[in-house]
């Protein structure tokens, strides 16, 4: 894989990933009670759609550390390793929603009946994205590898997410901001990082062609 192919499969998987999650994310505040099931399946569907994108994005972003920056490929295979953790939760969270959905036969909100995603959702998901994303930021802070304010926006929403999981201490009220399951502890989170994934995947895939040295190569 080449370095301009490497950089337009991240630029356009990051994209993918932004733009579903970006359509996912205001389902959930369509209905105040328990949703019918399109509603709940479709936005599920769009979510694996773009959590299986993230999967391509952490792939390709791991390739052009190890093409650029051989003496931090370390770095990028511990950002694509915690990033595959991370959507192999989600997709399992995404399971057992979908599960519970399909075989009720009545509206249930599954943000609420299905308590074993509370968690999955919330403080670990958290946690491994403020990982994931701290690590990234390290990368492109150290080699350049990407412009210099997609580390920056990395770090600044790493510490959001470390900052939500102590999150399940308080309570699983999904309309709480700060709860196990509440909208800013996931929804919030969510569409912060679907709006910087877009961002960088349109850097991305743009700086392709440019010419591009990274720092200490």
């Amino acid at each position: 894989m080449d370095q301009i192919f490497a950089r337009r499969l991240t630029g356009v998987a990051g994209i993918v990933t932004a733009v579903a999650l970006i359509v996912e994310v205001p389902l959930y505040f369509v209905y105040s009670g328990p949703p019918p099931d399109a509603n709940v399946l479709t936005r599920l569907l769009l979510g694996i759609v773009g959590i299986t994108s993230l999967a391509v994005f952490v792939t390709g972003f791991r390739e052009l550390v190890r093409q650029a920056r051989p003496d931090y490929e370390w770095a990028g295979t511990l950002a694509f390793a915690i990033g595959l953790v991370y959507t192999a939760i989600a997709l399992v969270s995404t399971g057992l929603e979908a599960g519970a959905v399909i075989a009720a036969d009545h509206p249930v909100d599954p943000t609420i009946t299905v308590s074993g995603t509370y968690i999955l959702y919330g403080s670990i998901s958290r946690l491994l994205l403020a990982l994931f994303l701290a690590t990234l930021g390290h990368v492109v802070a150290r080699t350049g590898l990407l412009p210099r304010w997609i580390g920056r926006s990395a770090y600044l929403l790493a510490g959001c997410n470390l900052a939500f999981v102590p999150s399940l201490f308080f309570g699983n009220t999904p309309a709480h901001f700060y709860a196990a399951n509440g909208w800013g502890t996931t929804a919030l989170m969510g569409a912060l990082l679907s709006y910087w994934l877009l961002a960088v995947g349109i850097s991305t895939y743009r700086g392709a062609t440019r010419p591009h040295v990274p720092i200490g190569a």
